[in-house]
């Protein structure tokens, strides 16, 4: 990739003839005088930072000026604070580092609230730093001053002001540190305008101080032997997975419990790609807008494995009906997590890596006491769930083209190993239903939050960080005009993605429960987008420097997306206009469990004819 901020005015290197020799650097760990601004850029040197998205404004200006003099750490230009939160946390996810944004004071600091927020929910490593007034105006409503700190302490896992400049490296280590080790969150750092001016000493590395922080990473070996009994005690297991098994980079281990057991798999939405779409123990994808399969397997459970997930409300349903005959065992690295909301039979705190492995091992060694555990009748019932009710849809019958058909392409044409990502809504459920996911890393969206306006700064972040992936937004019309602006940024810093718009004319998922819950009652969900296209995506993705293309019709279908995946010199914009009235299905409606789950409208699966008894 090319950037547009490239410096074509640096000063020429040393040639042949030139004998002038450059001055030796001092050895590691021996302080420099530098601006705590220098100090600030060194660290991010130090720590390995590749990539950092972000908007200058006046009171981090201090820390952009030795930022153009760095060699080893890229700043990309976005259009806006909540771009730059975004693309920081889709380079998280795709690449497992840690994404890094900066922003000014006041309304700059904010708009990374909702990025914040989102990367707490989804658990991403990600650092924000944000200038902040002089710290002389701390405090007496400055010129965008903003207690950002104040404000984020609920949605970042910690946050830092710094008031000495000599503080910077050991801040920075720290807030990486905090970043990406135990369960990975967002942390930010705050830095008033005089620390970053202020001459200071830099010396690397610092010594961290964090009291306190230890994270579990190994397992208590007797909680790991529980599990292993009630494995091999069960009648009807499920593995339940969660986006922890991502982070810990435990997929392989996963796999190899999961073909060692012989259990059924369900992988969340913050898992696709961690267990392969295409193992015939997969199951799908469990909750609201989970496969049958998949969500009868949990209610009808005698044990459910839970791997870094956290049981949250659009897995579980109801709560108090969910998995009511089932036995648990949950394993998390956050020890908050555990009993939460679901108790646990059998309380795991760890890195889910070490978990499994070691799961494994104590699996193993039941099977040679006891005997391989009998799972034939369940597969009997399981396979029953899954041959009635497959993944499907139905044309829309007005001759519209289907929104489910073009994402099903998409994946079926792009392949597996292209990096996806979506915003919310119903978009982004046909896009985890209808592309199968067969690695960890290739699926990026907006779980815990579901952020409208996600997947262009996301993709773009994942871009930057797999450069040479194919890297596709899968978007609604509605969650495509929030953020559309970052096509801008694509365009000049060299980052081709494409963009898929499913333009069904309205916000989707909201007329679907405005269509089954609100007698038809369409409130202010038409964007106009099919009435009078406005806006004409095509010209808007022209305008922004990528290429604009339109689909409407199946015989269009796969030619569009090939010619999308040919262009590789500046991003691209599909505008599939799509169906105003297909719906997400299976779905079980919020506040009801999930034996309410409906396969299709006025189609409900009928659980009281099990035959593996309870």
């Amino acid at each position: 990739m090319t950037s547009a901020t490239s410096r074509t005015d640096a000063k020429p290197g040393p040639t042949p003839g030139n004998t002038a020799r450059p001055k030796p650097a001092p050895p590691a760990g021996t302080p420099v005088r530098v601006t705590g601004a220098q100090s600030l850029v060194r660290s991010l040197e130090s720590v390995g930072v590749e990539v950092v998205f972000g908007i200058p404004g006046g009171t981090i200006l201090p820390a952009y000026d030795p930022l153009l003099d760095s060699t080893k750490v890229r700043h990309v230009l976005v259009r806006h604070e909540q771009g730059a939160g975004h693309a920081a946390t889709g380079y998280a996810q795709a690449t497992g580092k840690v994404g890094v944004c900066m922003a000014t004071s006041g309304p700059g600091a904010t708009n990374l609230v909702t990025p914040l927020a989102d990367a707490n929910m989804d658990s991403v490593p990600v650092v924000a730093i944000t200038g902040q007034q002089s710290r002389a105006l701390i405090g007496t409503d400055a010129f965008q001053e903003a207690d950002i700190c104040g404000i984020t302490m609920p949605i970042t896992k910690h946050n830092f002001l710094v008031t000495d400049p000599a503080d910077i490296p050991r801040v920075i280590a720290e807030a990486f540190h905090l970043a990406a080790s135990g369960r990975p969150g967002p942390v930010l750092v705050d830095i008033p305008k005089d620390v970053l001016q202020e001459t200071t000493s830099f010396a690397w590395p610092p010594e961290l101080r964090l009291p306190g922080y230890r994270p579990t990473l190994r397992p208590h070996g007797k909680q790991v032997r529980e599990a292993a009994k009630l494995i091999a005690q069960s009648r009807r297991p499920v593995l339940y997975v969660g986006g922890g098994v991502i982070k810990a980079k435990a997929s392989e281990q996963l796999l190899r419990l999961a073909e060692l057991t012989g259990i059924p798999v369900v992988t969340t939405l913050m898992a696709r790609g961690a267990f392969p779409d295409s193992h015939r123990q997969h199951l799908g994808m469990p909750g609201m807008h989970g496969s049958v399969a998949a969500v009868a397997a949990m209610q009808r459970a005698d044990l459910l494995l839970a791997l870094g997930a956290r049981f949250d409300d659009r897995v579980t349903g109801q709560l108090a009906s969910f998995a009511p005959d089932a036995k648990v065992v949950h394993a998390d690295i956050d020890p908050a997590e555990i009993s939460k909301n679901r108790k646990a039979d059998v309380p795991i705190v760890g890195d889910c890596a070490e978990i499994i492995n070691e799961l494994i091992d104590a699996v193993k060694a039941e099977i040679e006491q006891s005997g391989e555990p009998d799972l034939r009748a369940w597969w009997t019932q399981v396979d029953s769930w899954r041959d009635t009710f497959p993944a499907g849809y139905e044309w829309p019958s007005d001759g519209t083209l289907s929104p489910q058909y073009v994402i099903e392409r998409i994946g079926q044409l792009v392949g597996p190993d292209a990096v996806y990502t979506a915003g919310v809504g119903q978009h982004q459920m046909w896009a985890a239903q209808f592309i199968k996911y067969e690695k960890p890393c290739t699926w990026i969206n907006s779980g815990g939050l579901g952020t409208m306006g996600f997947a262009v700064p996301a993709a773009m972040g994942a871009q930057f960080g797999q450069p040479d992936k194919q890297v596709w937004a899968i978007d609604g019309d509605g969650c495509f005009q929030m953020t559309n602006q970052e096509l801008a940024t694509c365009a000049i810093e060299g980052a081709p993605i494409k963009v898929a718009v499913i333009n069904n004319g309205n916000l989707g998922m909201v007329r679907q429960w405005q269509n089954l819950f609100y007698s038809e009652r369409y409130s202010n969900t038409d964007l106009g987008t099919h009435k009078h296209r406005i806006p004409d995506f095509t010209l808007l993705a022209e305008a922004l420097g990528c290429a604009g293309l339109r689909c409407e019709t199946k015989e269009e279908v796969d030619t569009v997306i090939q010619r999308a995946m040919a262009i590789n010199d500046r991003p691209v914009v599909i505008d599939f206009v799509v169906g105003k009235d297909a719906q997400v299905w299976p779905m079980v409606a919020a506040g009801t469990g999930n034996d309410e789950i409906m396969a299709a409208r006025g189609i409900r699966p009928l659980f009281d004819d099990d035959e593996v008894s309870r």
